[in-house]
């Protein structure tokens, strides 16, 4: 197995051709076959599904892809830390529910990243492709959060994927909805006063659970529901609909404006209000980045978290 095999197999798992992947690596297309069925045979198993239509990894493939990239990776790092031409873009990617303080602190880290040149991304997705992000590897970390409903659902995935999480803060639970709305100058809001007004809810897709929506109280019977897919539709609906959603409370005026008030729930129906965990999650035994470091830093500088009091990271235990 070499690292020159292990670029062609991330290369061609990203661009789903070997035509593709070949053109990109300047290396002729028989070469790249001949080399990529030298390392199955190596490993003993195959890595990409052949069809007229491109290729697909396997499932063995995709387990293999992760270690492939963290492998690839620390090498791009040694050359660009002693080589003395190591000019590497420095590359970091972050999965994300659509949480408004994730980009911010990702605004923050890219301002302070002082690289001539980089490659960032920031996926503001839905909880399996923040799961899945990171379990691939495609994000180094990923951010979502946990309640007593969903813990034990969002653990079992975690633990399946061979993913960690270490907890950032826990917060009430608040109701986010536009300035103007009837209820935005109320003390607390109950669900009896929400029931005249659309809930809205992040869309996880056809085949989501409660487990993985991204608000709390997701099996509650709602008599109007509007499911959206990004924040910039959530609040536009906050103003033309007086819709709401259940959030954090955690809200970054910054991005998001000055026309959304955060006014705290009350769950009458229990006699202690559910509380939510934010969380950051990464793969197990992996070594975060530079630049995974600093988002992480800016993150609890946001959220006021002292970092000589941080937990250590929480394996999931099978």
């Amino acid at each position: 197995m070499t690292l020159q095999q292990l670029n062609y197999i991330i290369t061609i798992s990203e661009t789903g051709s070997f035509n593709k992947a070949a053109d990109r690596l300047y290396v002729s297309q028989p070469s790249l076959t001949s080399a990529v069925k030298e390392l199955e045979k190596e490993i003993g198993i195959l890595i990409f599904n052949r069809s007229g239509k491109g290729v697909t990894l396997t499932a063995e493939g995709l387990n293999f892809l992760p270690y492939a990239r963290q492998v690839y990776s620390q090498y791009q790092n040694l050359l660009d830390a002693y080589s003395k031409h190591g000019k590497r873009k420095q590359q970091f990617a972050v999965s994300t529910q659509h949480y408004s303080f994730a980009v911010k602190a990702f605004v923050e880290m890219t301002k302070t990243f002082d690289v001539a040149e980089y490659e960032f991304a920031i996926r503001e997705t839905r909880t399996r492709d923040v799961l899945d992000d990171v379990a691939s590897s495609r994000s180094e970390i990923g951010i979502l959060y946990l309640d007593d409903f969903n813990r034990r659902a969002i653990l079992k995935l975690l633990s399946g994927a061979n993913l960690q999480y270490q907890s950032l803060i826990r917060c009430a639970p608040y109701v986010y909805l536009w300035k103007r709305h009837p209820l935005a100058q109320a003390s607390s809001i109950s669900f009896e006063d929400l029931s005249p007004y659309p809930c809205l809810s992040f869309e996880q897709g056809d085949n989501s659970n409660f487990y993985l929506a991204e608000e709390i109280l997701s099996t509650n019977e709602y008599p109007r529901i509007i499911k959206c897919c990004d924040r910039a539709t959530v609040l536009n609906l906050m103003v033309g609909l007086n819709g709401y959603t259940l959030c954090s409370g955690i809200i970054c005026e910054e991005l998001n404006g000055s026309d959304y008030v955060a006014v705290p729930f009350k769950n009458e129906e229990t006699e202690n209000d559910q509380a939510m965990e934010i969380v950051y999650i990464t793969r197990k035994n992996s070594i975060v980045s530079p630049a995974g470091e600093r988002y992480i830093a800016e993150i609890k500088r946001y959220l006021g978290i002292e970092a000589e009091h941080d937990e250590e990271t929480k394996e999931v235990q099978k």
